[in-house]
């Protein structure tokens, strides 16, 4: 079910908003389905990153185990 409603938008958001329907859609007037769209994709991917932090954890690891894991990951990608 659709529910009509107004929101005042920043100026900035609003000329992305407007900027992204053209370039989506090709008009203006699809300023709601890329407001919806983008709402969407936010929270519902918001969902999943509460729901993966909340999970029973499987590995364990110590700060220190982690900083020496970190490091030696960058060595790698810096070479």
């Amino acid at each position: 079910m659709v529910k009509r409603t107004t929101i005042l938008l920043d100026e900035d958001l609003y000329e992305y908003l407007i900027r992204e329907s053209i370039r989506r859609h090709g008009s203006s007037k699809k300023l709601s389905q890329v407001v919806n769209e983008l709402l969407r994709k936010t929270l519902f991917d918001g969902e999943k990153v509460v729901q993966l932090l909340s999970k029973e954890k499987v590995a364990r690891t110590t700060a220190k185990e982690f900083e020496e894991f970190r490091r030696k990951l960058s060595r790698r990608m810096e070479e």
